[in-house]
């Protein structure tokens, strides 16, 4: 087969654009685009195999395979090796294609007479859309050449399926405007009902192919100069002064002087590609390969290269982010995954928060517990599907998104909502009633916190105090390392505006999945069991410090809580408060006023530290249950992982035989003990936890109303000696008892 030259493969990418501009149903554009190809390349097949759901290919269209193959067909993803480009991401290319291990044969194709096998990847951007084959009579392998040549080719297929090309005339009309649902996972429970609001608006590309080469080049310089521009200026303010946050940054700056990713991207232009379309396949080549890496370092590096890439296209397309749409008065925000700088921009006016990424437990999910505005997670592929103002529902407490919903499913969600407001009114009425249980017990109900956007929920929650202020937010929303000044201001108000209510700050809690952005990541095999919290401040001794001496500036004259995270050995705990201490004392040797109280806490985390001796306890003044982090550790359930988690209940009787054992060792030697995390949040678990003991408990504001209304009409003695009866008589997990008595109760 002869060598293609440049032109040619312009001519058949003009082809193909004319193709796509020709009227006619999605089925012909298919068969004359396999038609131009085959003839291009001097093939005697060409075929394209779509995805028809995220696991099936299915030939669609060929030039020498039998006919009556087309939309019969079909391979699942791995399968063979057009499943095995399709998984991989990966041209396959070879002499003799019955050899290759995977080779499955399709004798409806009567592609056996056809030895030599190419094929390359039809994906955009991080999607994949199919492959691309062609064959050939003659045992040979595809030169290099070629091989890039069809892989430009499979780049303008992907922009053409994008825009619609091959659903035929009544398909494409309805691209974008049918219901569809999305599964994901609960990052902050809630309902919203709303219009979609895309934090960074696709960017479409509808000029793929391109006349003048020289022309794009100059437009591709053109920008790259631009972004080169924006990417100094945006280092220059970040102010980093040194560190590994510098170093980032300018790591990322050096990427857009690269020679290797300029020069790829002209050499694409040059076989016919628009400045665009040349980007957009360099980033597709970027995204296929942080899929498919393991190595960290390698992932974060590929990252910026495609967040490059996507502000490049920005520049070229003028599709930025003012796109001149005004925001919905009701947004639901709908992105890959946002920053929690980037989130706390948008602020209270979000409905709800929709991400194909992130994490229960990530800096957005914090964020978004802080607004009180439900957020759904993984919710895969919204962002292909999603446009502006697209009616949307966000189910928080099942993780589902309704996306241009039908309306017998906006009318039964619509009354969800109503039935959640309604609720919401009746438990304002007990804003200012103790959480006094039927049998005379008071459970102290807090609140967790993390921004001042919090605060006013202390009064209107009925919360009585604040049980866990996380620190670390005020480092996660900056490009650098805040000040001790800046801290002290933040403490300060805090306080104020906590009016005299106790506000417990936990120390800087980092590692694990809350990353700063000016700190380098730590590879680790496991980050949730590694070098975060305490075992951070204890290392990096000068930020604690700081921390500490800004904390007891801010109480001056005033009760101050402080309590140290994930404190897995007592040394640890010994270590951090003789750290206080010191700074007390150095606080007043320089002439500031002290607090008029210091109490020094821990965060149990880990089972290691339920064990620990009497004397550890007797140390503390107090101790705070942390039950998201001890849930995971107990039982080796990673709580980022959606096949491990659930499968462990907080109602198991192994794990309230420890939150027992916690209580009674506090009880006997006088430790306050309170319970913090998501369980504490939730009525019948808090009604257990209660029962069992613990009579405080901390949760985010939004849940203290539906817990103290379950708690003041419970008789938590009753409830005692059901747990007690049914652990006596060998149940594992006591939730359906539990449920049944507080609903008959």
């Amino acid at each position: 087969m002869p060598e293609r030259t440049d032109s040619e493969s312009r001519k058949l990418l003009k082809r193909l654009r004319d193709t796509l501009a020709a009227p006619g149903d999605g089925q012909a554009r298919l068969d004359s685009i396999t038609h131009h190809i085959a003839d291009s390349m001097g093939t005697q097949v060409c075929s394209i195999y779509l995805f028809r759901d995220p696991e099936t290919l299915e030939l669609c269209a060929t030039e020498g395979l039998r006919r009556q193959a087309v939309h019969q067909t079909r391979l699942r993803l791995g399968e063979g090796l057009v499943g095995r480009v399709a998984r991989t991401g990966r041209a396959i290319n070879t002499a003799n294609a019955p050899a290759e291990p995977g080779f499955r044969y399709m004798p409806e194709t009567g592609e056996e007479v056809f030895p030599s096998f190419l094929g390359v990847p039809i994906q955009r951007v991080g999607e994949k859309l199919g492959v691309l084959v062609v064959q050939s009579r003659d045992a040979r392998q595809y030169s290099e050449d070629e091989i890039y040549g069809l892989e430009v080719v499979a780049m303008v297929l992907a922009e053409m399926a994008e825009l619609g090309a091959f659903l035929g005339s009544d398909a494409q009309k309805s691209a974008h405007r049918l219901p569809v649902a999305f599964r994901g996972v609960t990052g902050q429970e809630g309902a919203a009902e709303g219009q979609v609001w895309l934090h960074e608006p696709r960017v479409v590309i509808t000029n793929p192919v391109a006349d003048d080469p020289e022309k794009e080049r100059a437009r591709l310089v053109e920008a790259v100069a631009m972004l080169r521009q924006t990417v100094d200026q945006m280092v220059n303010a970040a102010d980093l002064a040194g560190g590994d946050g510098e170093g980032v940054l300018e790591a990322y700056r050096m990427f857009t002087r690269s020679r290797s990713w300029l020069r790829r991207m002209e050499e694409d232009i040059d076989l016919g590609l628009s400045a665009e379309a040349a980007v957009e396949k360099e980033q597709s080549h970027a995204r296929a390969k942080l899929e498919s890496t393991a190595d960290p370092y390698l992932r974060d590096r590929l990252h910026d290269l495609d967040d490059l890439s996507n502000r490049l296209l920005r520049i070229l397309t003028g599709q930025g982010q003012d796109t001149g749409i005004v925001m919905p008065a009701n947004p639901i925000l709908v992105a890959r995954n946002i920053g929690p700088a980037e989130l706390l921009e948008y602020g209270r006016g979000l409905r709800g928060v929709v991400l194909e990424e992130g994490s229960v437990g990530s800096h957005a999910a914090i964020v978004a517990r802080s607004l009180a505005i439900p957020l759904v997670i993984h919710a895969a592929r919204i962002t292909d599907e999603a446009l502006n103002g697209d009616p949307i529902l966000v189910d928080g407490d099942t993780g589902v998104v309704h996306l241009r919903p039908e309306d017998t499913v906006a009318a039964a969600f619509r009354d969800k909502i109503a039935m959640h407001a309604e609720a919401q009114k009746r438990y304002a009425g007990l804003r200012d009633l103790p959480a006094t249980a039927t049998c005379g017990t008071t459970v102290s109900l807090l609140m967790n916190a993390g921004l001042m956007a919090d605060l006013p929920s202390l009064e209107g929650s009925g919360a009585e105090g604040v049980g866990l202020f996380r620190t670390e937010l005020q480092f996660l929303i900056r490009t650098r390392v805040p000040r001790r000044s800046e801290l002290a201001a933040l403490y300060r108000r805090v306080m104020d505006n906590a009016r005299g209510k106790p506000v417990i700050f936990r120390t800087l809690d980092i590692g694990s999945d809350k990353v700063l952005p000016y700190m380098k990541r730590i590879d680790e095999p496991n980050p949730a069991m590694g070098w975060r919290a305490i075992r951070v401040g204890l290392e990096k001794r000068g930020v604690l410090q700081m921390q500490l001496q800004a904390l007891i500036r801010a109480a001056e004259g005033r009760d101050l809580h402080v309590m140290f995270p994930f404190i897995a050995d007592c040394d640890e705990y010994h270590e951090s408060r003789a750290m206080l201490l010191a700074q007390l004392e150095r606080e007043a040797a320089l002439g500031h006023a002290p607090p008029t109280s210091v109490r020094i806490g821990a965060m149990l985390e880990t089972p290691s530290l339920a064990f620990a001796p009497d004397a550890f306890f007797r140390e503390c003044d107090f101790i705070s249950i942390g039950g998201n982090d001890l849930k995971q550790f107990f039982f080796a359930a990673d709580r980022e992982n959606e096949r491990v988690r659930k499968r462990y209940d907080t109602l198991s009787v192994p794990f309230l035989n420890l939150v027992e054992m916690i209580v009674r060792r506090c009880a006997a030697l006088g430790v306050p003990l309170s319970f913090c995390g998501e369980d504490a949040g939730r009525p019948v678990e808090a009604a257990v936890m209660a029962a069992l003991g613990l009579t405080t408990l901390s949760m985010r504001p939004a849940s203290i109303g539906p817990v103290k209304a379950l708690l003041r009409r419970t008789d938590l003695r009753a409830l005692r000696a059901l747990i007690d009866d049914k652990r006596e008589s060998g149940a594992t997990n006591l939730r359906p008892a539990v449920t049944r008595f507080l609903a008959e109760g």
